[in-house]
């Protein structure tokens, strides 16, 4: 059963569409209960670091998304999503994140003129092989709508990297968790097999040292 948190902050259905389209029936998570009869589990995220992890500790997310990941169960955070797997973010107050992996959660520093969101196509450049990314060539292009972005204290964490004026991470992953900066839902036919690779992922991934 693929679940996608759906707690009133963004639209989550055109996450739901694509997973559907890709031939998978995916369910909304609205209580932590559900989270336990999940196959993979998907964090999208639109909005404020600060208010969507103070809402999910007020709905008792935290704890039940922290136990579902030691389970080892595939995790998929998009955007924002991705943004609260990291130790920190500072949007709107510095907040805990997830901690799902080290890192902090800047904003993007405006370089070379260009604007601050970042926002459009962009290439995605891998670092590292991972099985989300299974027939999807290097250096294509996903869809990006975001202010902040993911620094890790580790590379071993860093699978792939735009660049925006300097070099970005935007897919972070380790063990049964991984999360894009993009949105897959939005990229077309990258994105969709994208999220077919996640719907057929157990969860397995030899990382770098």
């Amino acid at each position: 059963m693929i679940g996608i948190l759906n707690i009133g902050l963004g639209n989550v259905q055109s996450v739901y569409n694509a997973i559907y389209e890709n031939g998978y029936d995916p369910v909304f998570i609205n209580t932590p209960e559900q989270l336990a009869d999940l196959s993979h589990f998907i964090l999208p995220g639109v909005g404020n670091f600060n208010a969507v992890m103070k809402r999910l500790e007020q709905l008792g997310f935290v704890s039940a998304i922290n136990d579902l990941i030691a389970r080892g169960t595939p995790t998929l955070g998009i955007c924002l999503g991705m943004q609260l797997l990291a130790t920190t973010g500072v949007e709107g107050g510095e907040i805990k994140g997830l901690n799902a992996i080290s890192a902090k959660v800047p904003a993007i520093t405006p370089l070379q003129g260009l604007r601050v969101p970042h926002v459009g196509w962009n290439e995605v450049n891998f670092c590292q092989k991972h099985p989300v990314f299974e027939e999807i060539k290097d250096g294509r292009d996903f869809y990006f709508v975001h202010s902040y972005h993911v620094t890790c204290q580790h590379s071993k964490n860093v699978i792939a990297t735009t660049d925006y004026g300097e070099s970005l991470t935007c897919v972070i992953a380790t063990k049964n968790v991984i999360g894009v900066q993009f949105h897959p839902e939005k990229s077309q036919k990258n994105g969709m097999q994208l999220l077919e690779n996640f719907c057929e992922w157990d969860g397995c991934f030899e990382q770098n040292t």
